[in-house]
């Protein structure tokens, strides 16, 4: 699967604003490979949506990065009520610092 990762995403908006603005200018996106699932209630995935800068208890500095197959190594939040889902590459650091919308 491929998907285009921001960085340094604030919110769900903006994410899903870079992502059609992106997919608009023909940016191409990154294969990714999912090394931990979070399920979050409708609530939670709300506020985390509109938190994503913020760190999260669920994110090491371990998760991230790239495998040895050159794809993103990334963390599949999802949604419990919608099964929406975000992908978080924290590229060693403890919140979301790269995010993509897994379609």
């Amino acid at each position: 699967m491929i998907v285009l990762f921001g960085r340094k995403i604030l919110n769900l908006k903006e994410l899903k604003e870079f992502t059609k603005e992106a997919e608009k200018d023909g940016m191409r996106g990154t294969s990714y490979e999912v090394i931990k699932e979070i399920e979050l209630s409708d609530d939670e995935f709300e506020q985390f949506g509109k938190e994503l800068w913020k760190d999260q208890t669920w994110i090491s500095e371990e998760d991230g990065g790239c495998n040895e197959k050159g794809e993103l190594r990334c963390i599949r939040v999802k949604n419990t009520k919608t099964n929406k889902s975000i992908l978080v590459d924290s590229e060693g650091y403890t919140y979301p610092r790269y995010t993509a919308i897994e379609k």
